[in-house]
């Protein structure tokens, strides 16, 4: 039985990151042809780079659902509801179509949009949050995950049809838009996924559900194949349909998998990016200003809108730096997690 499980788990993920590798070179080529690219600033020269790489993660994760669907219909009894590994897939492709949409709103001449002079001009800041719902909208309809939900140092508290209804909708509104918060810079965004997704992951074979389990070794998986083309020198920008998409399994993780505190812990950075963006009503920009040695210095001086800002302000750090070091602080609040787990405060 152990064996079985971890094949299942196994399997659907390798597949996930063959398919992910695979599309993500296609679309690499197919986008830009179409001329779906923006000016990644960060570099000596603007360099023009395809965007809304995200299609090719969301591709992967759901091929990789699919295999396990299959196997469960056929090979194996499965140990994940099929109706609710569809809901969640298609929840994905929906939120992913609107962050797709968003990515591929570009301007011929560049316009002002977050403080900078950019091509991109993407969705209004109300349109958004009023579009992301709809990747709620299949979690909501299979009543996915469980009405008692633990909140950290209170206990467990039961939301009874509020949590469907409301409380899961809110919840894909804000972890996809806040998730969509912070980036700007190579990495930055897959390498603090990769780093959630493996927390998710180990806390759902440790204390969890084999469901959240088998969305986070997919998750995992597919964000490890995207990894190296958005490294620093990226080939392609992960875009707002990787964001989204991002954000709606992270919810379905914590719907499915039993693991809601958990992920409030080990997304505190995005709360965080959430309310520091709002003090300047979200018309912020992550990205610092490029001197000649390579380092970044914070685009509004000592004021803070952002965590890219506050490592910015700290040293004088490069592109890598500033990824490396936030991709360090998701690490800190999943090990902050464990630990608040193991104490029995979650």
């Amino acid at each position: 039985m152990v064996y079985h499980t971890f094949q299942t788990l196994l399997v659907p993920a390798l597949v996930s990151f063959i398919i992910t590798l695979i599309s993500t070179r296609f679309v690499i080529g197919y986008l830009a042809s179409s001329g779906i690219e923006i000016d990644d600033k960060n570099k000596e020269k603007p360099v023009p780079l395809p965007t809304s790489g995200g299609i090719a993660v969301v591709f992967g994760i759901i091929v990789g659902a699919l295999v396990y669907a299959f196997g469960g219909t056929f090979v194996f009894t499965p140990v994940v509801s099929i109706s609710a590994l569809f809901a969640v897939a298609l929840s994905i492709l929906l939120i992913a179509l609107v962050g797709f949409l968003d990515d591929i709103h570009i301007k011929g001449r560049k316009v002002m949009t977050t403080d900078l002079m950019d091509k991109k001009l993407g969705l209004k800041q109300w349109q958004k949050p009023l579009l992301t719902v709809i990747g709620a909208l299949p979690l909501m309809a299979i009543n996915a995950g469980v009405s008692v939900v633990t909140v950290p140092f209170i206990g467990q508290v039961d939301l009874g049809i509020l949590y469907p209804l409301v409380v899961l909708p809110l919840a894909v509104i804000f972890v996809s838009n806040a998730f969509n918060l912070l980036g700007g810079y190579d990495g930055l965004q897959p390498g603090t996924a990769i780093v959630a997704s493996l927390g998710f992951l180990v806390y759902s074979v440790l204390f969890g559900t084999y469901t959240g389990a088998l969305l986070s070794a997919i998750l995992f998986a597919s964000l490890l194949a995207f990894m190296p083309f958005n490294m620093y020198r990226a080939k392609i920008i992960p875009g707002d349909s990787f964001t989204y998409a991002i954000g709606a399994i992270f919810v379905a993780i914590m719907a499915m998998g039993n693991a809601e505190a958990f992920g409030v812990i080990i997304f505190f950075p995005w709360i965080v990016e959430f309310f520091l963006h709002l003090r300047r009503r979200f018309n912020v920009t992550d990205v610092g200003t490029r001197q000649r040695d390579g380092t970044f210095k914070a685009p509004y001086g000592r004021k803070i809108y952002s965590l890219t800002h506050i490592v910015m302000n700290a040293k004088r750090a490069t592109e890598p730096e500033i990824s490396l070091y936030l991709t360090l602080l998701e690490l800190a609040f999943v090990l902050l997690g464990f630990g608040l787990k193991l104490a029995g405060f979650l």
